[in-house]
């Protein structure tokens, strides 16, 4: 197999991360692993915005996520205290932004198997960075003017191991 299928066949949502940072050269490869994918019309519009775990603004994401779910005491934050967590958004008024975000991520993703490192893409706060806050994260998170919140992916170093989930091929497949 190939360095691409080995990524894609070993890669699985990580739920438990060291404390460790992640080196500058380690961020700057996902970042371009991000920004390289490819785009509708070649619009590249995609934004990233990297959070520190430890910067208080994924605290209150968190406590305004859990207070509109109804959620008390969770056992992990939502990027399960990784170390890094990276916010993709995209042009709102662009009809395949949420795509391209989703391409990007995916990127993102497979970047961090193939350098030995975990991740978790993460949709949960979708609501919380969309909703009756949305100005104010939109502002915290200096996202561009008229991009919108897509999806975020943590990132670090693997503290739990998990086999990636299986697929029944008879199910999930049809031929013509």
């Amino acid at each position: 197999m190939n360095q691409v299928l080995d990524a894609i066949a070993s890669r699985c949502s990580t739920r438990g991360y060291t404390g460790e940072k992640l080196e500058q050269e380690e961020l700057d490869s996902l970042i371009k692993a991000g920004l390289q994918a490819p785009t509708a019309a070649n619009r590249q519009e995609i934004h990233i915005t990297v959070v520190s775990g430890d910067n208080p603004i994924l605290a209150q994401i968190e406590a305004d996520k859990n207070q509109e779910r109804g959620i008390e005491n969770p056992p992990h934050n939502f990027y399960y205290e990784a170390p890094t967590v990276m916010l993709l958004s995209a042009e709102k008024a662009f009809p395949w932004g949420k795509v391209d975000a989703g391409i990007a991520v995916q990127n993102i993703a497979l970047a961090a198997e193939a350098m030995g490192l975990g991740s978790l893409i993460i949709g949960c706060i979708r609501d919380t960075l969309t909703g009756e806050k949305k100005g104010y994260y939109q502002e915290a998170l200096q996202l561009p003017k008229g991009y919108e919140f897509e999806v975020a992916i943590a990132v670090g170093r693997k503290a739990v191991d998990k086999a990636p989930h299986e697929y029944d091929r008879e199910k999930n497949v049809t031929f013509l």
